[in-house]
């Protein structure tokens, strides 16, 4: 998505595009119609609470439709159920809370979304190694640090290698545990400010290489700000695009911008937009070469010592 005379456009390679798209809930919109498309590379969305970013990230994941007007999924048109099949196959969504899986160890949770996602196990325990979740595969979720879990529903979340990723507040439970630190300031000084950063920074390349198109929500902008190639806001039913403030934006590092750059355009000096009214949706693509999961290294994990428990069992067998 950009912003070309304070209207939003769809860009040049949209993943996802929305014409005239409304949201409601509850007798109020959400997101009132708006035109709009959200290109390949790291997408942040951010807003206070109750705005909307949830039900929005669940239309975005084909979990319902909008209220009004349209939305393409990677060219597929969700309003149809051949469409709607063809873009779930190439989503990846993780919710704020999957507190119904607590029971279930981390290695039951990642082959549980294998077996959903009719993928084999095998690549689930792929996945799971590229995470650094052997050691805590026979641990329960709920026994697990915030960071550890959360790599646990990414796993999940990825386990069939996905062309979108939406996350909806996955830094969520990380900040909230560093706020109430009991025993000194929670501030950035703070005990508790130093752990989320440290864990942020762990965790943020990670994010980056989930897909060719990753959406992210939070709260507050500050948690997004510095490494999305783009920044979103939803407040009072408006989306509006926020500078980023990126480093990797600012390189061109996004998948769109690195396509951009590899051949000079003639029309540089024209803004590489166009207005929705002059673009269809994309349609469907061979998947952009990226930066993997097993390119990413990660420091080794040190769980705490805990009384293992024999692992629980889904109603299902899993």
């Amino acid at each position: 998505m950009t912003s070309y005379g304070g209207n939003l456009v769809i860009a040049e390679h949209s993943v996802i595009v929305a014409r005239g798209m409304g949201v409601r809930r509850g007798g109020r919109w959400l997101l009132r119609p708006v035109t709009f498309g959200v290109p390949e590379g790291v997408v942040g969305l951010a807003g206070p609470p109750g705005a909307g970013k949830s039900t929005l990230l669940a239309t975005f994941a084909t979990l319902r439709r909008p209220n009004a007007g349209a939305l393409h999924i990677l060219g597929h048109d969700i309003t149809n159920a051949a469409g709607q099949r063809a873009a779930r196959a190439a989503i990846g969504y993780l919710p704020a809370r999957f507190a119904r899986a607590d029971h279930m160890t981390a290695g039951e949770f990642v082959e549980y979304a294998a077996y959903y996602k009719r993928t084999s196990v095998s690549a689930a325990r792929s996945v799971a190694r590229r995470l650094d979740l052997a050691e805590a595969a026979r641990t329960e979720l709920a026994l697990l640090p915030p960071d550890v879990r959360l790599r646990a529903g990414l796993a999940a979340a990825c386990v069939h290698e996905p062309d979108v990723v939406l996350l909806d507040d996955p830094f969520g439970e990380l900040c909230a545990a560093a706020e109430p630190w009991p025993t000194g300031p929670t501030g950035p000084a703070g005990p508790g400010g130093h752990t989320l950063t440290a864990a942020m920074a762990e965790l943020v390349p990670v994010l980056r290489s989930l897909a060719p198109t990753v959406i992210v929500t939070a709260d507050a902008t500050e948690t997004l700000t510095g490494w999305c190639d783009r920044l979103l806001t939803l407040a009072r039913g408006r989306l509006t695009e926020q500078p980023t403030h990126s480093a990797a934006a600012r390189r061109g590092r996004s998948a769109a911008d690195r396509r951009g750059a590899d051949v000079p355009d003639p029309r540089a000096a024209v803004p590489q937009a166009i207005l929705a009214s002059d673009r269809r949706p994309a349609p469907p693509r061979r998947r952009a070469a990226r930066r993997t999961l097993s390119d990413v290294s990660f420091p080794r994990l040190t769980l705490p010592r805990l009384v293992r428990r024999p692992p629980a069992r889904s109603a299902t067998g899993v």
